[in-house]
């Protein structure tokens, strides 16, 4: 008989399906929100599949609710009849707490959301979203810097470290 698992273990289980690694570059990533959307069958079933990407994508607030643009979700590959358009806007579900923070932010500190991951949670899509500020070039340069100098304080830690043995 298999061993029971926690349900504490269930809930920490998170599948990461797709990253948008270029908002870490191109942003100053301020606050992260969880999100579920609104999709259609054949959409979970792609994402399921990996056939999703986050990059250039974006949300807005419009009408008191968030919507997403330029997800690509590429069609299913065991698909019917029944199909979806790969860039619609979808339907962001937040609280309306969490609504009027980003709509306030967004308006008065220019900021922009965007989507940050896609995952899996107890076998729902999640879309993590972050409030963003966009990095200058010079920004961009300096965490390049920063980024190379840490490596090589690490390589030399490192080579100092075989040394001693």
């Amino acid at each position: 008989m298999p061993a029971k698992t926690d349900k504490t273990d269930r809930q920490k289980a998170e599948r990461i399906v797709a990253e948008n690694r270029k908002a870490y570059h191109d942003y100053h990533l301020i606050e992260t929100f969880e999100a579920g959307m609104v999709l259609l069958g054949t959409e979970v079933k792609a994402i399921r599949e990996g056939r999703v990407n986050l990059r250039d994508s974006y949300a807005r607030v419009e009408g008191g609710e968030v919507f997403v643009f330029n997800i690509h979700i590429s069609p299913y590959s065991h698909r019917g009849y029944a199909n979806h358009e790969p860039l619609r806007r979808r339907k962001l579900l937040l609280h309306d707490y969490e609504i009027r923070k980003l709509l306030g932010k967004t308006v008065e500190r220019g900021m922009t959301l965007v989507p940050v991951r896609m995952y899996f949670k107890n076998g729902r899509v999640k879309l993590a979203i972050s409030l963003a500020k966009g990095k200058q070039a010079r920004d961009k340069r300096e965490t390049v810097k920063r980024r190379e100098a840490e490596r090589e304080t690490r390589a030399a830690m490192k080579e100092r470290q075989g040394r001693r043995r």
